[in-house]
C-alpha cells in the first residue's frame, strides 16, 4: 500500500484530504508545518509528499528543496490556493502542482499518476 504525508497549516484541509485519499485505498500520515514533515519524511518511508506552500515558519517550497535535497527521486505534489505560483522557479522543485478547490479529482489523478 502507498503511503502519502499531507502537510497543511490548516486542521480542517489536512482531514478532508487524508480522508479523501484514504478512501482512495492510500495509507495516510499529517503533518502540520514544514519543520514535522522534515521529521516525519526522514523517519518514515513516503512514496508521496503533498504540500501546501503557505505555512508558517518554513514553507511548502522550501520542504520540496529539502526534501529533494535528501532524496532525490521523492514524489512532490505542491497544492496552493494560489495560481500565481504555477510560474514561480521554485516549483520546480515539485513533480505536480494542484490549485486547491473543493473538488478533489484532479489531485486523485495526480497522485494515481505518480504512484502508478
Amino acid at each position: 500500500m502507498k503511503k502519502i504525508l499531507i502537510v497543511d497549516d490548516e486542521p480542517n484541509m489536512r482531514e478532508l484530504l487524508k480522508e479523501e485519499l484514504t478512501e482512495e485505498g492510500y495509507t495516510v500520515e499529517t503533518a502540520e508545518d514544514g519543520k514535522e514533515a522534515l521529521e516525519k519524511f526522514l523517519s518514515g518511508d513516503y512514496d508521496l509528499v503533498i504540500l501546501d506552500i503557505e505555512m508558517p515558519g518554513m514553507n511548502g517550497l522550501e520542504v520540496a528543496g529539502e526534501i529533494r535535497r535528501r532524496k532525490k527521486d521523492a514524489k512532490i505534489i505542491i497544492l496552493t490556493a494560489y495560481s500565481h505560483y504555477k510560474s514561480d522557479l521554485s516549483s520546480w522543485a515539485a513533480d505536480e502542482y494542484v490549485v486547491k478547490s473543493f473538488n478533489f479529482d484532479e489531485l486523485k489523478e495526480k497522485v494515481k499518476k505518480l504512484l502508478s
